[in-house]
């Protein structure tokens, strides 16, 4: 029979865990996302930094990557932004989809930004995207959805995520610069695994691949209208 302090230490354990939010037990699978299709995806993951989630299907035949990354913004008028960079495993020089709240009721607001040198531009990616769009889910959760073509016989691409600070009349707001936003960034395994550091490991000729990229060095130093933003 279980001591006195056993039981005591199951009951204090029991009671913990039924008070932890959804938010903080959530996880990719327990979230019902569905593809442009309106079918389940291929894949998620629970992304090692700022408690966020890629659902995604990769389709070898057509070379494109269907995702649904899923992040909440650190605040009522925050943003969340998903990102692959074609030629480091950095920020800078990635091409990213961003999206914040736009009011009650109303869809996110989801834009695309080219990310060259240390200029943060919003316009056209370099690569093909479609089926574009940004949902507000349950908990203060921000899902964007969007297909990209990627080289065709890719085995990877190098993923950058993070969440910001405000948006104020259509203008991003900095970061936080604290180890989970600086470190939000990974090689993303088209076959179904992630992995952090070390740069991609793609096979072939992979297009717009790199391997061996220093994570710890060259954050990027973005400029957005005069403030100076660092991934």
């Amino acid at each position: 029979m279980a001591s006195r302090s056993s039981l005591l230490l199951i009951l204090t354990a029991a009671s913990f865990v039924s008070i932890i939010s959804p938010a903080t037990s959530q996880t990719c699978s327990t979230q019902n996302v569905l593809s442009a299709e309106k079918t389940p995806f291929q894949t998620c993951l629970d992304l090692p930094e700022l408690e966020s989630y890629l659902h995604y299907t990769y389709i070898a035949t057509n070379s494109s990557l269907s995702v649904a990354f899923v992040a909440a913004p650190s605040r009522s008028d925050g943003w969340i932004a998903w990102a692959i960079n074609p030629t480091a495993t950095t920020m800078s020089g990635s091409q990213a989809f961003l999206a914040y709240g736009s009011g009650a009721g109303a869809p996110p607001v989801v834009k695309t930004y080219n990310i060259t040198g240390h200029n943060l531009t919003e316009g056209r990616l370099a690569f093909d995207f479609w089926n574009l769009r940004a949902e507000a889910l349950n908990g203060g959760r921000i899902a964007i959805f969007a297909t990209v073509k990627v080289p065709a016989g890719a085995g990877s691409v190098n993923q950058v995520w993070q969440i910001g600070g405000n948006v104020t009349n259509g203008r991003v707001g900095v970061h936080p610069f604290s180890p989970p936003n600086l470190n939000a960034r990974a090689v993303l395994n088209l076959t179904g695994t992630s992995t952090t550091g070390g740069g991609s490991k793609t096979p072939g000729n992979a297009g717009w691949m790199v391997k061996n990229v220093n994570l710890g060095v060259n954050l990027g130093i973005l400029v957005l209208l005069g403030t100076i933003i660092i991934f």
